[in-house]
Formats: C-alpha cells, sequence, structure tokens
C-alpha cells in the first residue's frame, strides 16, 4: 500500500499537521517541527505534544507515515568548528522534538564541505554527528535525504549515503529518504522505464532496499544531471508522468511515507489524487 502525503504548514502549532494533512487526503505527511530558518526555536508544550499526538492518533496517522524535516540551517559535516558545534546541538534538539511528539523518523540534509575540508572528511563528520545525536536519544530514525549535488552539497551519489551509513554505529536508527527531484538532478534518470529500473539497482547495491525509509515526490525544473534543485509541480517538469506512474506500482516503495514538496500548495489534494489513479489493479 503506498502512503502519499506532502509537507503541511504548522502554522498555529504542530497539532494542525495532521489536520491540514487530512484536509487534503494525505495519508502521510511531513513536518518542522521548529522553524527552520532560525538556530532557536519556541519548545513544544506538553499540551500541543499531547493535541499533536491525539489529532494523529484520531486522523489515522502513524509515527511510520510522518516525516518530520529538519532546520535547514544544519549542516552535520561543517568544516567551521562553531557551526559544526551549532548544528549538532540543533539536530539533538530535533531528535528530542520527535521523541516528546512520539515520532520516529526525522529527515534531514546530510551536510556540505564548503570547499574547506575533502569529501572523506565531511562525510566522516556527517556520521559523527549523527552517532552523537542517536546516542543521546531514543527510538528516532536519522532519515538522510539525498541532494542534487548544488555547490558544496554531499549525498547527491548513492555511494556517499553508503558511506555515511557505513559510519553510523547503530544500523538499525539510520536510513534514507530519497528525493526525485535531487536524484534526476544528480544524474538518476527516472524518466525512462530503463533509466528508474538502472537507478534502483544501483541504490539497492549501493545502499539497500533495507534503510529506504521515505521518498520525497517531486518533478524538477532542470535536466538531467543539472546538478541544480528546483522543484516543480508533478508532470510539469522534466521527469514527466511515466515515472510517478512506475513508482505508484512498485512493490518496493510500500509502507513508506511519500511525501510531496511541489511549489504549488493549491495543487496537493490533486496531484495526490492523481497519484493513487495510477495505481493498477
Amino acid at each position: 500500500m503506498k502512503y502519499v502525503g506532502a509537507h503541511v504548514s504548522v502554522e498555529g502549532g504542530v497539532s494542525n499537521a495532521p489536520i491540514n494533512a487530512h484536509e487534503i487526503g494525505a495519508k502521510a505527511f511531513a513536518l518542522f517541527t521548529r522553524n527552520p530558518s532560525r538556530w532557536q526555536s519556541k519548545a513544544i508544550g506538553e499540551a500541543e505534544a499531547q493535541a499533536f499526538k491525539d489529532n494523529c492518533a484520531r486522523l489515522g496517522y502513524g509515527p511510520e507515515h510522518i516525516l518530520p524535516h529538519d532546520s535547514y540551517l544544519i549542516n552535520l559535516g561543517s568544516p567551521d568548528e562553531e557551526g559544526l558545534a551549532k548544528s549538532r546541538a540543533a539536530f539533538l534538539d530535533e531528535l528530542r522534538r520527535c521523541e516528546q511528539l512520539g515520532l520516529t523518523l526525522l529527515n534531514f540534509h546530510p551536510g556540505s564541505h564548503l570547499n574547506r575540508i575533502s569529501v572523506d572528511e565531511c562525510l566522516d563528520r556527517i556520521a559523527e554527528s549523527i552517532n552523537i545525536g542517536l546516542s543521546q536519544t531514543k527510538g528516532v530514525k536519522a532519515v538522510i535525504d539525498n541532494t542534487a549535488g548544488q555547490g558544496s552539497n554531499l549525498g547527491f551519489s548513492f555511494d556517499h549515503l553508503r558511506r555515511i551509513i557505513n559510519g553510523v554505529e547503530d544500523k538499525k536508527r539510520v536510513g534514507v529518504c530519497i528525493d526525485t527531484c535531487h536524484a534526476f538532478a544528480a544524474g538518476y534518470d527516472l524518466a525512462t522505464a530503463a533509466g528508474y529500473e538502472a537507478a534502483w539497482q544501483e541504490f539497492d547495491q549501493a545502499v539497500g532496499f533495507n534503510y529506504l525509509s521515505a521518498m520525497h515526490i517531486n518533478d524538477t525544473k532542470k535536466g538531467l544531471a543539472s546538478r541544480v534543485d528546483r522543484h516543480e509541480s508533478l508532470g510539469k517538469g522534466m521527469i514527466g508522468t511515466d515515472f510517478f506512474e512506475m513508482m505508484m506500482n512498485d512493490p518496493r516503495l510500500d509502507s513508506i511515507p511519500l511525501i510531496l514538496e511541489t511549489p504549488d500548495v493549491s495543487l496537493w489534494a490533486d496531484e495526490i489524487s492523481w497519484l493513487y489513479s495510477l495505481e493498477r489493479g
């Protein structure tokens, strides 16, 4: 079974996220548990946390289909010691917020070397940062987002993801989220049947489907291997429509959150409905 949703608003409090997801027909959802553009954010009150849990239970959202996303400021591979310390502290806060809300996944961008340290050193720092955060929390899986490879961002190749996972001590608490826009921008041709299967075979060999914990479902404004991260509404970009039909009928992608991050929020309900219409049998 497919669990399609979107990254919904938490305006007015995180307890509104499941309500917003339900209103667009989502079977899964993503959210920010804190301001993604600030280092410091207001704590979640216990009453608000309980309201979130109650709304999720009432509307049928289990933690395995909820994908919190961490702050955009966090760089777990930062070459700057002060920046690395701030990032690790913020990442720990994100993990603890997930604990507070009864959530079991935390999605994050791996990090950037900023052209100041080697790729290997940056990947090692990312893995070490994950280990530090996981050692101080329980029950939350760190879910690495693949990137488009823009600038000095790492995580654009499946090999990068494998190398980070290899450095994580608790393999049961690390996973991967594949963003379709990012993968296409990084050079994985998801638009054709042959490219689709080749990409997933490479993923399985390098990482393994046992680590696939979620997906971000986006089309892209830019071409194959552009290394530019520009999301587009489904079917309106360079990936086209065939990929999404293959995805919706691929049993390897069952049971995980499939989250829209497409730019036109007003289309989300229609996009979710359209994706489910592609299922055969």
